[in-house]
């Protein structure tokens, strides 16, 4: 049995960037942010430019797909927690 191996690397994209979204989603409805911490999302996203970088150097489709989506629904919980944080 002969596996591609970009088929596991998607499988684990979806699983860890899907880990992202319930939290920006809700972040986005409630405009509840207290609970978030912006620390913990600014180094996830410096980490996730780096994976990006090691992606796109060793040509991983799944690796480079998977930082994108990632990066973007961090960076937008980034955002929500900055422009909601003063307001609730």
């Amino acid at each position: 049995m002969d596996i591609n191996i970009e088929y596991i690397g998607m499988a684990a994209a979806i699983c860890t960037t899907a880990g992202f979204a319930p939290q920006v989603f809700k972040s986005l409805k409630t405009k509840e942010v207290a609970g978030v911490s912006l620390t913990m999302y600014v180094v996830m996203f410096m980490g996730l430019l780096f994976w990006l970088y090691y992606g796109i150097r060793i040509n991983s489709f799944s690796m480079i797909l998977a930082n994108i989506v990632s990066g973007v629904l961090v960076l937008i919980q980034i955002v929500a927690k900055l422009y909601y944080q003063g307001r609730t």
